[in-house]
């Protein structure tokens, strides 16, 4: 009988039952650990992965920027309002030197056709191509007081002649009183062109429509004209009624300013010419009255030809009135004091208002000032009376 010994079978291993035994015991606590292990490393990488979210939830709040989120239309709407009440470029200068967000946006037409005249009232010493570039684009938006402050920059500082009356009529047709007062003292005077070129007519409706706007030049020099019959019939009573409407503009708009108390008491200030307290109605006829704000367009001709040696030319004289600013286009074109013949005006209105701010005191009487530099009496050289009224 064949046991299980021989060849067929090998011959047992002493401690072979240990060796599995303990075989099995170590693949056991083997799987064990590894079972734990694992557990563990999920609970490390949940562990790690909150960290990490925690993390990244805190670096995009601290990243985020909540100005992004706002929508284009309410930011334009901002820079339209910062651009309507802006007192100076810088204001708006600030925006645009931000970001290329907020230079786009800031230069929408939208913008640009609500932003104030200060907003672009530049400097003539600063006055570059981009300047009259940036002007040019307020223009074409539809800013009206752009239109007016560059076509007087064309007409009389670039002498771009064309260009600036078509913008100034492209203010005027807005209804654009300043606009329309400047094309009627270029039809008076026949700027740019002859002294036949003068269309007296054409100046007074032009100034009627300004002074129906309530232009207080413009109604100051419908008066005149109608008190001395110059472009209109004569008629001395409804002359004298828009000179009283003027002043009665001009106390209302001095008196709206913050500084009202200082205005109200300057007003009635006590006048020695007349004896007695001025009447502000009458600050053509003798009242103290302060100068009203210059245009910046009239401050921009102002500071042009003091830059450029004071003269807009040869033979060529500016408006002796200092908020004026208007340079002669041809010799002789403004008329002069009928008694000094020291001072000249582009008009009636700047011709009162700068006799009773300045001229009154200085004014006096000089033989033959006619005959003057070769002036002849019935050249192109007007003459205006000096009178209080």
């Amino acid at each position: 009988m064949r046991t299980r010994r021989g060849l067929c079978y090998p011959e047992p291993v002493l401690g072979s039952t240990e060796m599995c035994s303990s075989d099995y015991g170590i693949h056991k606590r083997k799987k064990k650990d590894m079972h734990h292990h694992h557990f563990n490393n999920k609970e490390s990488i949940f562990v790690t992965n909150k960290k990490q979210k925690k993390f990244k939830n805190k670096a995009s709040t601290e990243e985020y920027d909540f100005f992004e989120s706002l929508h284009d239309d309410l930011v334009i709407s901002i820079f339209t309002k910062l651009s309507s009440t802006s007192t100076s470029p810088s204001d708006f200068v600030n925006v645009l030197i931000t970001c290329k967000r907020l230079k786009s946006l800031a230069l929408h037409s939208l913008v640009l056709s609500k932003a104030s005249s200060r907003m672009f009232s530049v400097k003539a010493k600063n006055w570059c191509e981009s300047a009259h570039r940036f002007l040019k684009q307020c223009a074409d938006s539809g800013n009206v007081d752009a239109c007016y402050t560059l076509g007087m920059i064309r007409f009389y500082c670039l002498k771009n002649r064309a260009s600036g009356a078509s913008l100034m009529a492209k203010a005027a047709m807005n209804s654009h009183a300043p606009a329309l007062y400047s094309l009627a003292v270029i039809q008076f005077n026949g700027s740019g062109g002859t002294k036949n070129d003068k269309d007296l007519r054409a100046g007074v409706a032009l100034c009627a429509r300004a002074a129906f706007l309530g232009h207080v030049d413009a109604l100051r020099e419908l008066g005149h004209c109608l008190q001395d019959g110059y472009g209109v019939r004569q008629n001395i009573v409804e002359g004298r009624r828009f000179l009283v409407q003027a002043n009665a503009r001009e106390l209302a708009a001095v008196l709206s300013t913050p500084e009202t108390a200082a205005a109200r008491q300057w007003y009635w200030s006590f006048n020695p010419r007349l004896g007695h307290l001025g009447c502000p109605l009458l600050s053509d006829f003798g009242c103290n009255v302060p100068a009203p704000e210059a245009h910046p367009a009239s401050r921009f001709m102002l500071e042009w030809f003091s830059v450029n040696g004071g003269s807009p030319g040869s033979g060529l004289r500016l408006c002796s009135h200092a908020g004026c600013g208007r340079p002669e286009t041809r010799n002789h074109e403004f008329r002069r004091c009928s008694v000094c013949g020291a001072v000249n005006y582009c008009s009636r209105a700047c011709q009162a208002l700068d006799w009773k701010f300045r001229h009154k005191a200085e004014c006096a009487p000089v033989d033959r000032w006619l005959e003057e530099e070769g002036e002849e009496v019935d050249g192109d050289g007007d003459v205006v009376m000096v009178v209080d009224s």
